[in-house]
């Protein structure tokens, strides 16, 4: 028995499930782990219990997290040969902070529902940084008395946590969050490449759009990767490809039109095309000075 008496299961060790999954161990829990690639040693040094499959990890724990790529990574983890489901006992609780379709996460959480467990959507921002800080923003679907249950274990992972509404909502919340991301980086980039092509400084630029009305985190931390051509991965390209297309199908259903959510998808897609769907997202950049022949700033090896 831990100091909160919470056995939790974490399946998916990935760029965000790692340190998100360490945090609860910091935090005291009991700690039941499984991801498709190998597991990192520091789960076995700091007492977590390493698990052979999903199934496994449900039966040993009381409330089950998933963190993985995609809508049908999800599926599989939740409803596999080896899944979730197989392992699920009434009364126990599925947490999914992946990012996938709202859609579907209401199609999971019937089928949760029906084996008497309750769930819970809960996708996260803020990033590798913010998974490693314990300050991930926790957009939350489910009902209020499993959102209570749940909650020590988000205050261990993050800051700004809200309960949104029922289940589905925390996916379109988080979504509509993507949609912004991607905006704010494209208008970033925009701004930074006109800058530099006029002849000004982009760093100077950069610094005195800081205090002004135009500040925002995406200037502060992407504009500065603009800048210093530091594109390693803390939101891949490709993901944030997955979670446009989501917002993109979504607005097809909804008989929407999201326009500039289209073009920002499109630039992104212009940089996976050459080959840069594992960079940053803020390399969404690159789409832009291909177009334009010039760079926001030079790349440090040229």
């Amino acid at each position: 028995m831990t100091k909160n008496g919470l056995k939790v299961g974490f399946i998916g060790l990935g760029t965000m499930g790692t340190p998100m999954a360490l945090n609860l161990l910091k935090a005291g829990h009991a700690l039941f782990v499984s991801s498709r690639s190998k597991v990192p040693e520091a789960f076995a040094e700091q007492g977590a219990t390493i698990c052979t499959n999903a199934t496994e990890v449900a039966k040993r724990a009381d409330i089950v997290i998933t963190m993985v790529p995609d809508t049908p990574h999800v599926e599989d983890v939740l409803f596999g040969e080896h899944g979730v489901s197989k392992g699920l006992q009434a009364g126990k609780v599925v947490v999914d902070m992946s990012s996938i379709s709202p859609m579907a996460t209401k199609q999971f959480a019937q089928k949760i529902n029906a084996l008497g467990c309750e769930y819970l959507d809960a996708p996260v921002s803020g990033g590798e940084v913010g998974a490693k800080a314990a300050s991930l923003t926790i957009m939350v679907g489910g009902s209020q008395d499993t959102f209570d249950r749940v909650k020590p274990l988000f205050e261990a992972m993050g800051k700004n946590i809200t309960l949104v509404g029922g289940n589905g909502d925390g996916q379109t919340t988080k979504v509509a969050n993507q949609i912004i991301v991607a905006l704010n980086i494209e208008a970033v980039a925009e701004a930074l490449l006109f800058a530099s092509k006029a002849g000004a400084d982009p760093a100077k630029v950069r610094q005195a759009l800081m205090g002004g009305f135009a500040a925002s985190r995406i200037l502060e931390v992407h504009g500065e990767r603009m800048i210093q051509r530091t594109f390693k991965p803390g939101f891949r390209i490709e993901l944030h490809q997955k979670d446009l297309n989501l917002a993109l199908q979504g607005a097809k259903e909804l008989g929407l039109s999201l326009p500039h959510t289209a073009s920002a998808a499109q630039l992104m897609q212009s940089c996976a095309a050459h080959g840069m769907a594992g960079l940053d997202h803020s390399a969404l950049c690159r789409s832009l000075e291909h177009m334009a022949n010039h760079a926001i700033a030079p790349d440090p090896a040229a």
